[in-house]
């Protein structure tokens, strides 16, 4: 029973980090959509904080019965979100391109944007609509296509590196360290998700993405290395944290955006199973020398953003395509 819920769980919260991030991209106006998108990774380290609470107060539960209440308080949360999901209006985006009257959209962005003059933004979802309906209906095989190697790249290429940092090594087996001293890194990380949401739609995604580089840890007294990981933590969180949700929910055009997001989110699931289970094989191997591994991707993954994610702040949902034509490297595979 548990394994099968396992599965029906991870169906769940596949879906929702396939939709979430997209429908608040969609929703959100530009100059806001970095730090209202970015509340969607708060919310999962403040689930993670709320799920590290209930499990240290279930423990204490007499009878062995503490792992079934623990399970069952997870339910509250997909309550919520299934309940609520009924009172969301749909994104402009997806009326206008499934054939919906254009005004039940004007609507929408009227009431989102809090303001009537919406008719520019509302022809440039019409006209991304338009040239999506005259592409491929068939959203694999297009996205294949030479034009869209930028947003593939991203998809493939985002996922793998927010792995590679080696949050999840951190977030699987450092919770045994900190039970010593009474902390949580879900505590430091769900800090540090607030300095983001603040700072992100102001100095930009590059910048904190070239945050995450406090990776290497020496060896020396526990505390120490209690005091490195909370860091490490809060430099992840700032950076490849959200920022690794946040990008890829904003750089598809509106043709490919449903199956770019999804690799996104199948590839980031792929490569944390296998970080997890690659991991305590390759501590017996390389041993201290595993720090330096995640450390020389973080090294990698700063040079991939500087040079070949270009900045997306403020640029409308829908001119996106515009940052990969005048992108020195990718506007020889976009072109004109």
């Amino acid at each position: 029973m548990l394994i099968f819920g396992r599965v029906l769980l991870g169906i769940g919260v596949g879906f929702a980090n396939q939709a979430v991030p997209l429908y608040m991209s969609e929703m959100a106006p530009a100059r806001y959509r970095g730090a209202i998108t970015n509340g969607f990774h708060l919310c999962v380290h403040v689930g993670i904080l709320y799920a590290n609470f209930i499990n240290f107060g279930t423990e204490k539960i007499k009878g062995g019965s503490g792992w079934r209440v623990s399970l069952a308080m997870g339910a509250i949360p997909a309550l919520v979100l299934t309940i609520g999901s009924f009172f969301l209006p749909e994104t402009p985006n997806s009326l206008i391109q499934r054939g919906v009257d254009s005004q039940k959209a004007k609507l929408v962005l009227r009431r989102v944007r809090s303001t009537a003059d919406v008719q520019v933004e509302l022809d440039d979802l019409i006209k991304a609509s338009s040239v999506s309906k005259t592409l491929s209906h068939h959203p694999l095989p297009q996205i294949l296509q030479r034009k869209y190697r930028p947003q593939l790249t991203m998809a493939i290429a985002i996922p793998f590196f927010q792995q590679v940092t080696g949050i999840n090594v951190i977030a699987f087996y450092a919770p045994l360290l900190f039970r010593t001293i009474g902390v949580g890194e879900s505590l430091v990380g769900t800090c540090s998700e607030f300095i983001t949401i603040l700072t992100v739609d102001k100095i930009g995604r590059r910048p904190l993405f070239m945050i995450d580089h406090t990776e290497l840890m020496t060896n020396g007294y526990a505390y120490s290395v209690l005091v490195l990981i909370c860091v490490y933590v809060c430099g992840f969180a700032i950076s490849w944290g959200p920022l690794a949700w946040l990008v890829p929910s904003e750089i598809f055009p509106l043709e490919i955006r449903s199956i770019g997001q999804s690799i996104n989110v199948a590839l980031g699931l792929m490569f944390t199973f296998v970080i997890a289970q690659t991991f305590l094989a390759m501590l017996c191997h390389l041993k201290a020398g595993i720090f330096f591994f995640f450390g020389g991707w973080v090294f990698v993954m700063t040079g991939f953003v500087y040079f070949l994610l270009p900045e997306t702040n403020n640029v409308p949902i829908e001119k996106m395509v515009k940052i990969w034509r005048k992108h020195w490297y990718w506007k020889r595979f976009v072109g004109e």
